[in-house]
């Protein structure tokens, strides 16, 4: 018999992170040992507050059977808790939370809970690649917002035209920002956030980095209204706990009723020792003030290594990654294959691939996304050879 994918799936590229594995592999294949900045992945160790409360929950939960769809009381009032702590939300985790299995699982099916065929998201460009593909599968369309420097990388919510958002359902909103580091003011989010209300779209704000930032904390959507707005969130990064899958979605208890529907049909919950894990991951700051501390290291190590071999400053204020400029006349792939010279081996992602519509991308985007995760010995080997090595490189190109 002959076998053939469905038209959504064989719409679909390549998955970005996927192609930069395959390149890391092929490198290794080379005999090299490369540096990997393409996936954000943290290779710190979960920590240590974690690691034994999944042990505990395991023995806990020895006869658990199946775990609540919507997440254990126990963990959403942690959740709850953590948001009042953390941004001064009060949030009922009876109706206004729900667990998710990481921020990726939720944010791929919430558009099911919403969209009928034909209704349209307006998705940051680039931007994180569930929010189209989620879209997709859910037979929404995707409008793309570009994020652009001219614009302090956020959305120009003036550029949207009146039609599109007269028929768009959802808006996602990435604070702070990845791939940029941008993090949006307290006013442009009450603007997006009335933009959304005014045209009767969903605010949905994917939250997941909050946690990583350099200078004053991030905000959450839910502080400045709940009506319409809807937050995503993930300890995969804060917590460095992205093997464990678990996180939640918190809001408008009108949208997390729809979203609950659509989840117990679809999974059968967060394993209850992960949610364990997760309480005790949510009830410590200190390991995440650390954690801060070293991807501050790594920043200002890249960054400064950068500037040094004559790129232009690109300093994030948050997040986990670089969102580098290739310097004039040098376009993000050349940029991103002058990074892989045998004496620098360094992993990264150009910009294009992550841009989901690139002719509303004027200057070809040319940036290299780097993720702040490979070990501070591995990083300073790399910006050593930045310093040294980047600028031959480079002008060869030019």
């Amino acid at each position: 018999m002959e076998v053939h994918g469905s038209k959504r799936l064989n719409s679909l590229g390549a998955y970005a992170f996927a192609a930069i594995n395959e390149k890391v592999d092929q490198l290794r294949a080379q005999g090299l040992t490369p540096v990997d900045f393409g996936v954000g992945d943290p290779t710190l160790p979960t920590p240590e507050i974690v690691r034994q409360a999944t042990i505990a929950g395991v023995e806990r939960w020895k006869s658990g059977g199946y775990p609540p769809y919507v997440g254990t009381l126990e963990f959403r009032q942690a959740v709850a808790d953590w948001n009042q702590r953390r941004f001064g939300v009060t949030l009922d985790p009876q109706t206004e939370i729900c667990s998710s299995i990481g921020s990726k699982e939720g944010i791929f099916n919430f558009p099911e809970a919403i969209l009928d065929p034909g209704d349209i998201v307006l998705v940051p460009d680039p931007g994180y690649p569930p929010y189209a593909r989620g879209t997709l599968f859910a037979e929404g369309e995707s409008f793309y917002v570009p994020i652009l420097a001219e614009n302090d990388f956020l959305p120009d919510l003036d550029s949207i035209p009146a039609d599109i958002a007269a028929r768009a359902k959802i808006f996602w909103l990435t604070q702070p920002n990845s791939p940029t580091g941008k993090v949006a003011s307290a006013d442009y989010m009450k603007r997006w956030i009335k933009y959304c209300q005014d045209h009767q779209i969903i605010a949905a704000s994917d939250e997941a980095y909050t946690e990583i930032y350099f200078g004053d904390p991030p905000h959450s959507a839910l502080e400045f209204d709940r009506d319409g707005v809807v937050v995503f969130q993930s300890l995969s990064k804060r917590s460095a706990m992205t093997g464990y899958r678990v996180g939640w979605v918190a809001g408008d208890e009108r949208i997390l009723a729809l979203f609950r529907k659509v989840k117990t049909n679809l999974d059968s919950g967060t394993p209850l020792f992960v949610q364990d894990a997760a309480v005790a991951a949510l009830s410590d700051e200190t390991h995440v003030a650390d954690m801060r501390g070293v991807y501050r290291e790594l920043r200002d190590l890249l960054v400064d290594a950068f500037v040094a071999a004559g790129c232009p400053r690109c300093e994030p204020e948050a997040a986990m990654y670089i969102w580098q400029r290739a310097p004039e006349g040098v376009s993000a792939m050349q940029f991103a294959e002058a990074l892989l010279d045998p004496r620098i081996a360094a992993v990264t992602v150009p910009g294009e691939l992550l841009c989901l519509e690139p002719s509303k991308h004027a200057d070809g985007c040319p940036f290299v996304r780097l993720a702040l995760v490979p070990t501070v010995e591995d990083c300073q080997r790399v910006a050593t050879a930045i310093r040294e090595v980047l600028p031959e490189v480079l002008a060869k190109i030019t």
